[in-house]
Formats: C-alpha cells, sequence, structure tokens
C-alpha cells in the first residue's frame, strides 16, 4: 500500500466493476457480524517492519518495476543503482530492527480514547518480513539476527493483539498474500521481473503447492495462537486466479499504464479452503481479500479514496493520518479537523474509517499523531452517538458542508455542519415530524424550529458555537 495515486493505478482500474459486482456471503453469521461491524465505523491501522529504519515506502521499493514513487522512494546512498546489492540490505534491515520503545499499551490507550473500536496490524507486508513468531521463516522480528529477538516482546502481533483486545477492540491481522522473500514465489534461481510469481507455475506446480503451503501454514498460526481474531485482511490482490483471456487483457492494461508488469499468471492459493481452515479455529471471522470480486471479499476497501455517492454494501476506505502509510521522519500529518470531517463523510456515505499511523523504528507513534488521536477523542467524547451504530440516510448531504446519519431504526437523525451557521439554518434534504425534539450535541438548548413550505428551518443561536470545534452536530429526536 501506498499513495492514493498508486490506488487509482492498480486498485482504482477495477473499482467501478467491483462497485457493481459485489458478492454477500451466504453464511448469515457472516452478514451478522458484517453488521456488527458496521456499528465500529473507526479503527486503526498500522504499518510497520524493520523498512521504518530506512524511512520509505513499505516493501515496494524492492519491487522491479517501473514505479516512480517506489524507486524514487529508495534509501539514497544505498547501492540505488544495483537492484541485487539494493535488496540484500534492505533485507538486511532485519538485522538492526530494534524498537526497544514498543508499548503496544500506550498504543491501545491512545487509540480508544480517541474512539476507535478495532485494529488491523500488518504481520506481513510484501516483503516478507514478519512481525509475528512463524515457525516457517527466519526473516521475522522474533528471528536469530535480529537483535529483537531477545526481547520479551518480540512476538510484536501478539503483544499488539492482546493489549488492543484488553481495550476491547476487535482485533484483525493485515496478511500479504505474496511474499517477495519467500524462495517459492521470487525463486532465486530466476531474477524477478515485477510484483508477480517470478517463475512459470504451469511448469513448476510442486514448487507453487509450496508456496501454499508456506501461505496456509502463515495464516493458519495467526488463527490458532493469537487469541480471538475478528478480521483476516489479506492485501495483495493479483494473486488470485485468473482465467487466460484475463491474463491477456492484465498483461496490457499493465503497459499501457507504463507499470511494464511482465509475468502475470494465474495465482490460485485456494482462497476457500483457507477461509474454511479460518473459521473453522475462529467462527464469525471477517474476510477481507481485497480487490479479488467473490464471496471472500467481506467488504470492499476503497484506498485513500472516498466512493463520491457511497456504496451499496459494506465498505471501509483505509486512509493514511500522514502521508505515507509507513513511517518517514518529519511527515505531515492532517490536521484534526480535517480528519474528523474525513470521518463524518464516510460514516454518512454508509461506510467506516481504517485510519493509518506508521510506528518509528524505535516503536513510537509521532507526537503529532498523538495530538490528533486526542483531538478527534475530545470531538468524539461529545459526538459519538452520531456516529457508532448510525446507518446512511435517503439523502446523505446538503450542498458541500452538510452531511446526514441516522440511528438503525430511523427515529434519531444527525446533522452535520462543517461550518457553523451564522443565521437560520434551512435544510431542505431533510425533515422534522412534528413534536420532535432538536438539540446541539455538547450543549444542553433546545432549539426552535419550523417545518416550512421553504424547507426546515433551525434557529442555531450564535453563543452555541463555543460548545463545538470542527464539526457541529444537530440531534433530531422523533416523538
Amino acid at each position: 500500500m501506498r499513495y492514493w495515486l498508486f490506488f487509482l493505478l492498480f486498485i482504482g482500474q477495477n473499482l467501478s466493476a467491483q462497485q457493481q459486482s459485489y458478492f454477500p456471503d451466504p453464511d448469515t453469521s457472516i452478514q451478522r457480524r458484517l453488521e456488527d461491524w458496521q456499528d465500529l465505523k473507526f479503527g486503526l491501522l498500522m504499518h510497520w517492519g524493520a523498512y521504518s529504519q530506512w524511512g520509505i515506502v513499505e516493501s515496494w521499493s524492492i519491487c522491479p518495476e517501473d514505479l516512480s514513487w517506489a524507486s524514487g522512494g529508495r534509501k539514497k546512498g544505498v547501492a540505488p543503482e544495483d537492484y541485487f546489492a539494493y535488496r540484500q540490505q534492505y533485507e538486511n534491515l532485519k538485522t538492526t530492527f530494534n524498537p526497544t520503545q514498543f508499548d503496544p499499551g500506550h498504543w491501545a490507550a491512545a487509540a480508544k480514547a480517541a474512539g476507535m473500536k478495532y485494529v488491523v496490524f500488518t504481520t506481513k507486508h510484501h516483503d516478507g518480513f514478519c512481525m509475528f513468531d512463524t515457525k516457517w521463516t527466519d526473516y521475522k522480528i522474533s528471528g536469530p539476527g535480529c537483535p529483537f529477538s531477545t526481547n520479551p516482546r518480540k512476538d510484536v502481533a501478539k503483544a499488539i493483539f492482546d493489549a488492543f483486545r484488553a481495550q476491547n477492540f476487535w482485533v484483525g491481522a493485515y496478511f500479504s498474500k505474496p511474499d517477495w522473500h519467500s524462495p517459492y514465489y521470487w525463486w532465486p534461481q530466476f531474477p524477478p521481473l515485477d510484483r508477480h510469481c517470478n517463475y512459470s507455475i504451469q511448469k513448476y506446480p510442486e514448487r507453487w503447492e509450496k508456496f501454499i503451503e508456506y501461505t496456509h501454514g502463515q495464516i493458519d498460526e495467526l488463527m490458532s495462537n493469537y487469541g480471538r481474531m475478528d478480521i483476516l485482511w489479506l492485501d495483495g490482490g493479483w494473486v488470485r486466479p485468473y482465467q487466460p483471456e484475463e491474463v491477456k487483457n492484465y498483461l496490457l492494461e499493465e503497459y499501457e499504464n507504463s507499470r511494464y508488469a511482465r509475468n502475470p499468471q494465474s495465482q490460485d492459493i485456494r482462497m476457500a479452503e483457507i477461509v474454511q481452515k479460518a473459521r473453522a479455529k475462529q467462527p464469525g471471522l471477517i474476510v477481507v481479500d481485497r480487490a479479488v470480486p467473490g464471496p471472500y471479499q467481506n467488504y470492499l476497501t476503497p484506498e485513500q479514496h472516498i466512493p463520491e455517492n457511497g456504496l451499496p454494501y459494506p465498505w471501509e476506505t483505509c486512509m493514511t493520518m500522514a502521508g505515507s502509510w509507513s513511517y518517514v521522519p518529519n511527515d505531515q500529518y492532517k490536521s484534526a479537523e480535517n480528519l474528523v470531517e474525513t470521518l463524518v463523510d464516510i460514516v454518512s456515505k454508509g461506510g467506516n474509517l481504517l485510519l493509518n499511523i506508521g510506528p518509528s523504528p524505535e516503536g513510537t507513534f509521532d507526537t503529532a499523531a498523538y495530538a490528533r488521536l486526542r483531538d478527534i477523542g475530545a470531538w468524539m467524547q461529545i459526538n459519538g452517538t452520531s456516529i457508532y451504530k448510525t446507518r446512511r440516510c435517503a439523502s446523505f448531504q446538503e450542498g458541500k458542508d452538510i452531511r446526514f446519519t441516522q440511528s438503525k431504526d430511523g427515529k434519531v437523525q444527525y446533522i452535520f455542519l462543517f461550518n457553523f451557521p451564522q443565521e437560520p439554518l434551512v435544510l431542505h434534504k431533510i425533515s422534522a415530524k412534528a413534536g420532535s425534539k432538536i438539540s446541539l450535541l455538547g450543549s444542553r438548548s433546545v432549539l426552535a424550529w419550523e417545518q416550512g413550505s421553504d424547507g426546515l428551518r433551525i434557529q442555531v443561536p450564535a453563543a452555541l458555537e463555543k460548545s463545538g470545534r470542527y464539526v457541529w452536530v444537530l440531534k433530531v429526536e422523533a416523538p
């Protein structure tokens, strides 16, 4: 994952088709879990790995594709013109990764105070470096040669999941299906050409079978050894079965986008089997096989992007709090006002917000990240009832700066004002029944209103502006 431009180039090219082809999971228990997940609204995503030491794009700098944001993000002065030397030095980051200030309890407490309800952590990104104590490889934070392997918290994923569960979070494991370190995906006998498996699966099926075994084994570890798991969030949507014609079309699209993927092929890792085994150990598990239309993409995940009109089924925007998914020194963080407005916009359109923070190589959040979490939390403390367990209204907005949500039973409506009204508020997309009560969250005042031919007219005294900040929320309660 990286900048929004990458999403538009890779995921975005198929987004319209996905919007029209959602496949609900036929299991009613999963449908109920999705309904519960939609109540949560706000979650935390964390991209963290040995790459944080260089402050560069996660994983992608070792992918030999013509991606300006990836190659341009390589560590300067580290053999940038010699691909194999660069990749070796990248993988040697394992030997210096020692996040001694790692304190997941602090992260969980800050996320809870911000009003977040679920967490998704990168147990393994595309580079194959594991942030959990897998038995399938030594390329892991708990493996030999990594200085943090002697730390009592060396199983970072377990420590994070335990800390967030203690704060009553839902827990999700991000897991990359491609693995660029595995010899069963990028076979050292051949140079990698792009993000895809670098050998012919048709010619070497027994080698691909080894990769399937490896992938199933690691996912089974996460489902078996890490406590209650609510979400399995799978990335790397190009690892999927393709029909021959689809591969041909995919190749043409890659060249047209100047991304020079040379070796696309069908990469079937038997998702049905993965999901069946995972749910046998984690009943009710939500599975997100990103960008792969089908029954194992239980909800969609537009990246760094909010669909203009929302989506007619479960969805979540994953978005960075700063400019990058992974840690970058002196990164620029979005303002608290921007983040609150983003949350409101997404929720009004029926989605969830999964907000990403990239921890530092020492294992800390930037002070700006903590500040944003505190400011969002102060707003949520007052206005959280307008966010949690709400649903989209028939009309979700009026103009650029007004949004609406409603309670699941429709008896309560919420009006979000991105700007405090300087004169009586007149709304045309929402109405109130006779006898309704309208109030401003954060204030005890009951507001005067009337439903007229020109719309719903609400008197919002100027003195109430001090009752809130960022976004003001009016509550409309039917009699």
